[in-house]
């Protein structure tokens, strides 16, 4: 084998991202005796990963199947689910809970020691498994963390930034990383993996971190690759509404399931709570829109949330009192259902390029994720784009020349144009503003948004209510200069 060049790196697999997606890809690839490179802009453990509440949709009760999970699925999708990966996802998810408890990773039990399962809403059976109530994204990426840090095939190169794509034949084989403040240095690999996650920061109103801003869909749009789906930007129903740090904290929708309802203006429901997440977050708009309040009310008293004790930290630190007071909430960007086009191995458009989790677009989610599925997609498709991973080319010798792409922070004003235009509702005109946005991807997100000329899902167009039955199963593919096209996954 060739001497790596001066600062440079050789691995069989680098990954982008040190979340749940990215961890157990790095854990799977070096499982089969790959090294790794593993590229993490925050330490280990505080990826937005770290923050996610909701549980890993899995059939393992008696009562259950993989083929309900499936149809619950397809059902939240709107017709716009790719059924293939629906099938992998429902089929292997039950086998990742086990090998994340082969790990070490506890997951929440009932008294005689049986997975204690969880309702949310699109699912027709208790299905969501949780560790530490909403806690279970810590309680992974802590878990999936520390054995990264110490496995002698992964070298973990934090605080981090990939920063451009190394790109030659035709092929993606390496990436450049930069410490904040240092030069960059070169990783060759067999094969880049991006698991950076989403882009919902990218709106004025989240739930996410501030630095869910889409960098891999930056990093592969600049390199080539094809992006899909970016019109389906879920909006969570159920983020608090305040003033300060904690406006946008998300209530798991697995509180609901416990028996939270939503209250109006007047102290009445008016939605079923655990309908599908799109249905929830355009009854609260409309609410809201009718009443003229900033927020709706999530009455959580009678819910023990003993058994969601970071509910009770952030409620506790701002004054509510779930046994009293009802919660202000309202809809806030949340998961991005689009990203990098991939198939069901997470190879992307462009050779040597995967990409999985929030980053990855398989055409999973359709036009409305189902509660749950985000990570065990995660586990299932980080796994399977690991294994084909470690079987691409070996890297050249030599490291090309690359540029390195901007992927700074969003000015305040695309982020207040993106929640404007390409909110819960969007009218044609707003999208024709934001094709001149100077944010690249938010250019990108608005050409998705006007080439659906319908109503589906998480894209909602005032002058096109209704679902075009053409569009069923069809993807929006878009790159960098290109006009949106769409494609049909099956």
């Amino acid at each position: 084998m060739d001497s790596p060049e001066p600062d440079s790196l050789r691995a069989d697999v680098a990954v982008v991202g040190a979340g749940a997606a990215g961890l157990y890809a790095a854990l799977t690839a070096a499982g089969e005796g790959a090294r790794v490179a593993l590229v993490s802009r925050s330490p280990l453990a505080q990826t937005a990963s770290y923050w996610a509440q909701g549980g890993i949709a899995a059939a393992l009760a008696d009562d259950d199947s993989p083929d309900l999970h499936a149809a619950d699925t397809i059902a939240a999708g709107r017709d716009a689910a790719r059924e293939s990966a629906v099938r992998v996802l429902c089929e292997d998810s039950p086998a990742r809970v086990r090998d994340l408890e082969r790990l070490g990773v506890r997951f929440d039990a009932d008294r005689r020691g049986n997975l204690a399962l969880g309702l949310e809403g699109g699912h027709s059976r208790r299905r969501i498994v949780h560790a530490g109530g909403a806690a279970t994204g810590r309680r992974i990426t802590r878990e999936l963390s520390a054995l990264a840090a110490v496995h002698e095939r992964i070298e973990v190169l934090e605080p981090a930034a990939a920063t451009s794509l190394l790109s030659q034949g035709g092929r993606c084989v390496g990436l450049v990383a930069r410490r904040r403040g240092g030069r960059g240095s070169a990783v060759l690999a067999r094969a880049v993996i991006l698991a950076t996650g989403g882009m919902a920061a990218l709106w004025e109103r989240t739930t996410n971190p501030r630095g869910a801003i889409g960098a891999g869909m930056s990093l592969a749009v600049a390199a080539g690759a094809e992006l899909a789906d970016l019109e389906f930007m879920q909006f969570h129903p159920t983020a608090l509404r305040l003033d300060g740090p904690r406006d946008g904290f998300l209530i798991t929708e697995a509180v609901r399931g416990e028996g939270a309802t939503l209250l109006n203006a007047e102290g009445e429901r008016f939605v079923d709570e655990l309908a599908p997440r799109d249905q929830v977050a355009l009854a609260i708009q409309s609410e809201l829109a009718r009443s003229g309040e900033r927020a709706v009310g999530l009455d959580v008293r009678a819910v023990d949330l003993e058994r969601f004790p970071n509910i009770a930290a952030a409620l506790d630190e701002v004054g509510l009192d779930p046994a009293r007071d009802l919660l202000p909430v309202a809809p806030a960007a949340h998961y991005t259902m689009g990203g990098v086009a991939s198939d069901l191995d997470g190879r992307s458009s462009l050779p040597g390029l995967y990409a999985v989790g929030e980053s990855a677009c398989t055409g999973l989610h359709g036009a409305n994720r189902l509660a749950s599925n985000s990570l065990a997609e995660c586990f299932v498709f980080g796994s399977r784009a690991a294994l084909a991973a470690t079987a691409d080319p070996p890297p050249p010798s030599h490291t090309p020349p690359a540029e390195d792409v901007e992927i700074g922070p969003p000015a305040e004003a695309t982020r207040r144009a993106l929640w404007r235009h390409a909110g819960l509702r969007r009218e044609p005109e707003g999208l024709r503003r934001l094709l001149a946005d100077p944010h690249p991807l938010a250019r990108l997100i608005a050409a998705s948004c006007l080439a659906r000329a319908e109503s589906r899902g998480a894209h909602q167009r005032t002058d096109a209510p209704e679902t075009d039955p053409a569009l069923d199963r069809m993807h929006t593919l878009v790159g960098a200069g290109a006009e949106p096209r769409f494609e049909r996954w099956n």
